[in-house]
């Protein structure tokens, strides 16, 4: 939000700098992030000077060009070269010195320097005006009053008019602060607890009168809740130009480009006031104003001339014919001020926040309007806009009051009461401030006090301020009027200690964290808002589960993510696509689900990897990431927490080509395999992708706070191999669960460490070589203990598995 210190000075007179008032400012909230200098014309004439023309004659080698001498006020006649056809001998001119910077039509700088032009010396310029960005015309030079003493400054002459212009970052909260009248308002309030004490000057309407009541239009508002204040007026007579310089300056000041007086009136209000207002040609308006909405499908064309399909709860300004304007929005093609407009119907009013917002995202519009009424306006100031913005028109544009003001308010808008507790602030603020100071802050703020008593204050809250509605609001409003760096320390330093259970969710989640992050993965945050359309890539995942955004900022982002699938895939194509292919990414996140029951949330951990396994080197064979690359990340996240006892289950989830999963008891722990290439498709990733999906919320409560210490045995292992011809439909994991039922207490490790299928083998068979460590942590084994426990492991395998030893 851009604000001019000229204007702001309208309402409070104070001779700060710039820098000592952006200070004020940041401290009250309002952070000033940037102050621009601003000149009604560029470079601001400076160099510029009143010269008067003393000789004229023909340039010797020249038929264009005239040499002159000309009196620049100091006693000392300078020769200038000058071309334009209109030069002559006893005029005022405006005259660039030696030294001056001028800007051309695209505004690139260019100096005046002395020189010759055709053999003559030259030392200066006279000026036309599109020279001088005073105008268009480059027919001749200027022409001044004779009147005007020669060395006088361009800038004076000209009222060039000299700016600060504050850039604020406007937090959404502070619609009342959306102009410059709030501004100011709140710069009072912050000046008042430096010791300045200041007037808050508003403009006056007292000078706002009926003069005929010949052009009534009537008003009708069928929807109050949507429009809760609606007021309006005829002016007549008015004739369509350009504004004055001076309202002209006061919107290019703030970035905006003036269009005729009327128009510009009517922002200029908006950012003086904060009050959106809107002029219809009255000769367009049918019968009477109505405030209604129309069914969905209407057609309806807005002034930038593009045809919007408008929505059965778009609110709308219309007449007995149809549709004239979006309301608070944008303003309809067919009503619009035109330069043949000679009488208007001005409106003013308070309009819905919710659904001004909800209009303005459907038709993707921001406008000044919208951007102020879907915060929240002063609904007490509708009216004083209105006459305001009408006696603006009178003096810029003509005309006549040709009706009274109508003003449709059927229930109004409230002031709301709050309690304030002196307790409750000093413990908040941590400081014990005055009584007497919190009033006047109060005071400033514009907060009526309706009743004190010892405990606190019954505070009113004026109906503008909707982003103070509660006591703690109040508070903070206190707070930063009086200032946070007035706030002392106390020089006793207190310290807690907090208690935590070491499966508390955070430091579960920092364990795993740094474990993954020191096997080269990645930490991801993708956004919870999704496309609906993604439940479609799964046939696990239902649209009707889906968690709908009742006003999503697009399409993209309409609903909450169901799985973290698609979040992470968007993810790797977007390094995929930057070159950046061999990935290893895990992300902590929730997913929302929506039931009959109600609504519910479960948190995950995903795994993502693809490409390569280590980065491109001499020393390494480059090797891709696969299955049981993922499978060994994945057990070692659970050997890390501590989780046994599970078993490996089918994949349930569709969106493996090839997985497994590990289940707890009933429930599933972790799902990990190969994604679909159909999936992959729809993100454009043509590499191979392996993901894994911890249910969290299941590990979280398999965790114990107990830790179990082992001590170091102090008895040998001993390693025994067997080399088992086995079908070749035997899993790795039913020869080690058969294992481990055979022998559950002496048997520590079992592991498979070699592999083989093809020649001088049986067709169907394959060999697997597997090893056993056997070790008993009371005392010695004997070769006797040993060869009992091998041999009922061989004779299980025989049986069970039909194996036999190679």
């Amino acid at each position: 939000m851009k604000i001019s210190y000229n204007w702001l000075k309208q309402f409070i007179k104070i001779d700060w700098k710039s820098d000592e008032t952006a200070a004020l400012l940041t401290d009250l909230g309002l952070e000033v992030e940037m102050v621009e200098k601003y000149q009604s014309v560029k470079g601001g004439l400076e160099g510029i000077v009143v010269g008067h023309v003393l000789t004229c004659v023909q340039h010797p080698d020249a038929d264009r060009l005239k040499v002159t001498t000309v009196d620049l006020g100091d006693g000392i006649p300078v020769q200038i070269v000058c071309g334009a056809p209109n030069v002559a001998a006893g005029q005022k001119v405006p005259v660039a010195t030696i030294g001056t910077t001028l800007y051309d039509k695209e505004g690139v700088a260019f100096q005046i320097k002395k020189g010759k032009i055709r053999g003559q010396e030259s030392h200066g310029m006279i000026c036309a005006e599109d020279e001088l960005g005073l105008g268009e015309s480059h027919d001749g030079i200027m022409i001044l009053d004779n009147a005007i003493a020669a060395g006088t400054l361009a800038a004076t002459v000209f009222k060039i008019e000299n700016d600060e212009v504050f850039e604020i970052g406007l937090t959404p909260n502070r619609a009342d602060a959306m102009s410059h009248l709030g501004t100011a308002r709140d710069l009072r309030a912050g000046l008042s607890q430096t010791g300045v004490n200041v007037e808050f000057i508003t403009p006056s309407v007292s000078n706002f009168r009926v003069d005929k009541r010949t052009l009534k239009i009537g008003v009708s508002v069928e929807k109050p809740l949507l429009a809760p204040r609606y007021c309006g007026v005829t002016i007549s007579g008015i004739a369509i130009k350009p504004s004055p310089a001076w309202l002209q300056n006061r919107l290019k000041a703030i970035g905006i480009n003036p269009k005729n007086n009327i128009v510009d009136v009517t922002n200029y209000v908006l950012h003086e006031l904060g009050q959106p207002l809107h002029a219809f040609d009255a000769s367009k308006i049918n019968g009477k104003i109505i405030v209604k909405t129309l069914p969905s499908g209407t057609k309806f064309t807005t002034l930038d001339d593009v045809e919007r399909i408008l929505h059965e709860e778009d609110l709308m300004i219309c007449d007995e014919n149809g549709p004239l304007c979006i309301a608070g929005v944008f303003g309809g093609k067919s009503s619009g001020v035109s330069e043949t407009t000679t009488a208007i119907f001005l409106e003013s009013a308070y309009f819905n926040p919710v659904s001004i917002r909800k209009s303005a995202k459907r038709h993707q519009l921001n406008t000044d309007a919208s951007f102020r009424f879907e915060r929240g306006i002063d609904p007490t100031i509708t009216e004083y806009a209105l006459k305001r913005a009408a006696l603006l028109i009178q003096e810029v544009a003509g005309g006549e009051i040709t009706s009274d003001i109508v003003d449709v308010y059927p229930k109004k808008i409230e002031d709301f009461p709050v309690v304030l507790n002196f307790n409750n602030v000093k413990k908040i603020i941590g400081q014990e401030l005055p009584k007497e100071i919190i009033k006047n802050i109060l005071a400033s703020l514009e907060i009526k006090i309706n009743s004190v008593s010892d405990a606190g204050l019954g505070l009113i809250i004026p109906a503008y301020r909707v982003d103070v509605q509660r006591e703690i609001d109040v508070i903070e409003e206190i707070l930063r009027v009086y200032g946070y760096n007035n706030i002392k320390f106390s020089e006793k330093l207190n310290a807690t200690v907090s208690i935590a259970p070491r499966t508390e969710d955070y430091k579960v989640q920092n364990v795993i964290a740094n474990q993954l992050n020191s096997q080269g993965f990645n930490e991801m945050m993708a956004n919870s808002l999704t496309t609906s359309a993604y439940v479609k890539l799964s046939e696990m995942l239902k649209e009707e589960h889906n968690v709908i955004i009742l006003n999503p900022l697009s399409n993209d982002l309409a609903a909450m993510r169901q799985s973290l699938l698609f979040s992470g895939l968007e993810a790797l194509s977007y390094n995929i696509n930057r070159r950046n292919s061999d990935l290893k990414f895990f992300e902590f996140g929730k997913t929302y689900h929506k039931f009959d029951s109600g609504y519910e949330e479960h948190k995950h951990l995903t795994m993502f990897i693809t490409g390569d396994r280590n980065q491109e080197s001499w020393t390494n064979a480059q090797k891709p990431t696969d299955f049981f690359l993922l499978k060994g990340y994945v057990n070692a996240v659970l050997s890390r927490l501590g989780i046994q006892k599970t078993q490996n289950i089918p994949v349930v989830s569709d969106v493996f080509s090839e997985g497994i999963a590990i289940g707890f008891g009933n429930d599933v722990l972790v799902e990990y395999g190969v994604v679909k290439k159909s999936i992959l498709k729809h993100f454009d990733i043509k590499q191979e992708v392996l993901f894994a999906d911890f249910n969290w919320d299941l590990i979280l409560k398999l965790l114990s706070n107990k830790i179990k210490y082992t001590g170091i045995p102090k008895y040998p292992e001993v390693r025994r191999d067997l080399s088992l011809l086995l079908d070749e439909n035997v899993s790795f994991d039913t020869i080690y669960n058969l294992a481990r039922q055979t022998e559950k207490s002496l048997l520590k490790d079992i592991n498979l460490f070699d592999v083989y299928q093809g020649k001088n083998l049986p067709e169907g068979k394959k060999s697997y070589a597997v090893s056993f460590t056997i070790q008993d942590n009371s005392k010695t084994l004997t070769d006797v203990q040993i060869d009992k426990i091998m041999g009922r492991l061989q004779n299980n395998f025989e049986t069970e598995l039909g194996a036999s030893l190679r």
